[in-house]
C-alpha cells in the first residue's frame, strides 16, 4: 500500500477548516490534481485513509504528489467556480477532462466598418456581438443562410479595406450587398441591413416587422416595386417566425439529460438536449484513460465543465446518479442563469424511461467508438460537417499534396473522397510549371489555381470541401489562389502532419484537435495519406524517368518510346541496371537489349 510522506501529512494537517480549492503538485511543481472542499483540512486528510489509498487512482495520485497548495474562498459555490477555472487552465492529468469538447455553435456579428456574420463555437472579447448558442448545431448555419438571402450581410473572408474591381458570386446571386466594390452599396444602406440582422438575432421580431413595414412604404412611394416585393416577402417570413416563437414558448420544458456506459478505462457519455419538450440535439463525450471509474465524480465534473463554460443553461438537468456537490452546483448554475436550475436523478415514470433511452444510446456510442464498427457514409458526412463546423454535409472532398526533393521534379497530386470512399477515377496528377526552387506555398497556389480555374471554365460543381496536406501556410496559399480566381466561401481546410490538427479557413484561431479514436480524424488522415502516397508515387516515377533519360539517352537506338517502355516495365534505372539481357530483350527487343547491356557493363567513367 502507498505510504504518504510525513511532509505531505503535515501540510494537510495545517490546512484551514474552511471552503476552498486544493492543488496537488508533483516533484516538478506541475499541478496534477485540483479539487474543491467545504472543509479543506478534512477533505485533503481523507486522501490518506487506508481505503482511499487502496484505490488505484488515489494511490497513484498520492504516490506522485510532493506538495499541496490551497486557495481559501468564502463558500462552496465560489470553490466550485474556482475549481472549474483551474482545471480548465492547468488540465491536471488526474482530473476528468472534457477533451475535444465542441460547444454548441453561436452566431458572431463582427464589429467591423462593414460587419459580417459567422458561425463559431468559441467566444472572444474582440468587439464582436455573439448570439446563441443554437440547438441543433445546424440551426446556426440555417439562420446565417437566411441572413445572407434576406438581409444580404455576408460571411465572406474578403478584405474590405482593399479596393476590388468586381464582386464575387454571392453578390450576383443576391446574397451580399457588395461592400467590397465601390458604388454597389452605401454605408447607410449596409448599416440599416446590419441593424435588421441584429434585431432578428435578438428575437425582436415585432420591432423588426415595424421597421420593414416602413421600408416597404418608402420603397412603394419611390416606385421601387421590386425592392418593396422583396421586403414584403421578408416581412411575411419574420411574422411567421414570431408566431412560431409564441407557440413554442408554451410547449414543454428545456431539459438536458446525461447518461453513460462504461467498461473502464473506456467510457461513453451521451447528452440529449430537449427544447420546448422536443429532442433537438444529441452529443457524445468519450474518455479513454479512467484508471478508477467514479460515476459521481465524472457526472459532477461533466456538468461543471460544460455549463460553467457556456452561456446557455437549461432549467432542468437529468443525471443517472446523484453526487456530493449537487446542491451547491444547483445554486451556482441558478446564479449564473439568473433563474432556477434543478438537477434531478429520475427514479420512475416517463423521465426515467427517457433516461434509459439516453443510456441505450450511450451504449451504441461506446460500441461505435471503441469496438471499431464501420460508421455509415451518411454518419461520416454528418460527423465531418459537425466537427469542421461547416454549413452543409460533406459529400465530396478533393485533397492536394506537393512532392519533390529539394525543389527538383516538383509534382502535386489530387485525390478524391466521395460518398464514403476513395474515387480513384477522379484522381489527378500535376507537374509544377511556374515555381522555381523549393516553395511549397507557391506550388500549392499554382495547383489550386489550375484545378479550380478549369472547373469554373467548365461550369463544373465544386467539391464540398477542399483539403490541403499541410499547415496554415499551405492553407492560406490555397485560399489566396481561390480568391484570385473569384472563388469565395468555398469550404477549405488543412491537416498539419506533426500535430494532426485540422485548420478550417476562417476558423484558424480554433484548430480542431481530435483524439486518436475519432472516426473523423481517421477519415481525414486516410484521405491525406492517400494524397501523399499518390504524390510520392508520381514524383518517384518522374524522378526515375528523369534519371533514366539523362543516363540512357546517349545509347544508340534508345529514344523516348524505348525509355517509356523500360520505365513502365522496370520502374527505375537501378532495376534496368540489374536486369539480365534476356529480360531487357523481352521489353525492347534483342538488338537494343544487347546495346543497352554493353553500355551498362562499361565502367561509369566510360559511359559518357
Amino acid at each position: 500500500m502507498i505510504v504518504p510522506s510525513a511532509e505531505l501529512r503535515e501540510k494537510a494537517s495545517k490546512l484551514p477548516l474552511l471552503p476552498g480549492v486544493y492543488l496537488y503538485k508533483d516533484a516538478n511543481g506541475t499541478i496534477i490534481y485540483v479539487g474543491k472542499a467545504k472543509n479543506l483540512r478534512a477533505r485533503v486528510r481523507s486522501y490518506f485513509n487506508e481505503d482511499r489509498l487502496a484505490d488505484s487512482k488515489t494511490g497513484t495520485l498520492i504516490a506522485e504528489a510532493r506538495d499541496i497548495e490551497f486557495i481559501q474562498v468564502d463558500n462552496e459555490k465560489e470553490a466550485l467556480a474556482l475549481e472549474n477555472n483551474l482545471i480548465k487552465q492547468h488540465k491536471p492529468r488526474f482530473n476528468i477532462l472534457l477533451r475535444d469538447d465542441k460547444t454548441y455553435p453561436s452566431i458572431k456579428l463582427t464589429g467591423e466598418q462593414y460587419p459580417r456574420v459567422y458561425v463559431t463555437r468559441r467566444l472572444f472579447k474582440d468587439g464582436s456581438t455573439y448570439f446563441g448558442p443554437y440547438f441543433p448545431g445546424n440551426l446556426a448555419h440555417r439562420l446565417v443562410h437566411f441572413i445572407h438571402r434576406a438581409f444580404k450581410v455576408p460571411s465572406c473572408r474578403v478584405d474590405f479595406s482593399k479596393k476590388h474591381s468586381h464582386p464575387c458570386l454571392q453578390y450576383h446571386i443576391g446574397r451580399c450587398l457588395g461592400p467590397c466594390v465601390e458604388g454597389l452599396t452605401t454605408q447607410e444602406a449596409y448599416a440599416n441591413a446590419v441593424k435588421n440582422v441584429r434585431m432578428f438575432l435578438e428575437g425582436r421580431h415585432s420591432e423588426l416587422g415595424k421597421g420593414l413595414r416602413l421600408e416597404i412604404a418608402e420603397a412603394a412611394e419611390n416606385l421601387e416595386f421590386e425592392r418593396a416585393a422583396a421586403l414584403r416577402d421578408l416581412l411575411s417570413t419574420v411574422e411567421e417566425m414570431e408566431q412560431r416563437q409564441k407557440m413554442d414558448a408554451v410547449d414543454g420544458e428545456d431539459i438536458d439529460i446525461f447518461a453513460y456506459y462504461a467498461e473502464p478505462p473506456l467510457i461513453a457519455v451521451n447528452l440529449f438536449t430537449l427544447r420546448k419538450g422536443k429532442i433537438v440535439d444529441r452529443r457524445e463525450y468519450f474518455f479513454e484513460d479512467q484508471i478508477e471509474f467514479d460515476p459521481q465524480e465524472m457526472i459532477s465534473s461533466l456538468i461543471k465543465q460544460i455549463y460553467l463554460n457556456q452561456q446557455y443553461i437549461p432549467r432542468i438537468i437529468h443525471v443517472p446518479i446523484e453526487f456530493e456537490d449537487l446542491e451547491p452546483l444547483e445554486d451556482l448554475l441558478t446564479e449564473k442563469r439568473g433563474r432556477k436550475v434543478e438537477i434531478h436523478s429520475p427514479q420512475r415514470g416517463q423521465k426515467k424511461a427517457m433516461l434509459s433511452l439516453v443510456e441505450t444510446n450511450a451504449k451504441h456510442s461506446f460500441d461505435s467508438r471503441f469496438r471499431v464498427l464501420q460508421p455509415s457514409s451518411a454518419a461520416i458526412q454528418e460527423a465531418l460537417q459537425e466537427t469542421l463546423n461547416l454549413p452543409e454535409k460533406i459529400f465530396r472532398i478533393e485533397c492536394f499534396d506537393i512532392s519533390h526533393i529539394q525543389g527538383t521534379d516538383k509534382v502535386a497530386s489530387m485525390v478524391v473522397w466521395e460518398d464514403g470512399k476513395m474515387k480513384k477515377a477522379d484522381y489527378r496528377k500535376f507537374i509544377i510549371r511556374t515555381v522555381v526552387g523549393n516553395n511549397d506555398f507557391a506550388s500549392m497556389h499554382e495547383v489550386v489555381t489550375r484545378r479550380y480555374a478549369k472547373l469554373l471554365e467548365e461550369g463544373t460543381k465544386f467539391p464540398s470541401l477542399i483539403l490541403i496536406d499541410g499547415g496554415l501556410g499551405q492553407l492560406h496559399a490555397a485560399a489566396e489562389a481561390l480568391e484570385a480566381i473569384g472563388v469565395i466561401n468555398q469550404p477549405l481546410a488543412s491537416i498539419a502532419k506533426r500535430e494532426e490538427w485540422i485548420y478550417v479557413l476562417g476558423q484558424e484561431s480554433e484548430p480542431i484537435k481530435l483524439d486518436k479514436f475519432s472516426p473523423v480524424l481517421h477519415v481525414v488522415q486516410t484521405i491525406r495519406d492517400e494524397a501523399h502516397r499518390f504524390a510520392v508515387t508520381f514524383h518517384r516515377t518522374r524522378r526515375n524517368a528523369s534519371r533514366m533519360t539523362s543516363e540512357l539517352e546517349s545509347v544508340p537506338g534508345i529514344g523516348k518510346v524505348t525509355l517509356t517502355k523500360l520505365l513502365r516495365h522496370f520502374g527505375s534505372l537501378d532495376k534496368v541496371r540489374e536486369a539480365e539481357e534476356q529480360a531487357l530483350a523481352s521489353v525492347v527487343g534483342p538488338a537494343t537489349a544487347r546495346k543497352l547491356r554493353e553500355y551498362l557493363n562499361k565502367p561509369a567513367h566510360e559511359r559518357m
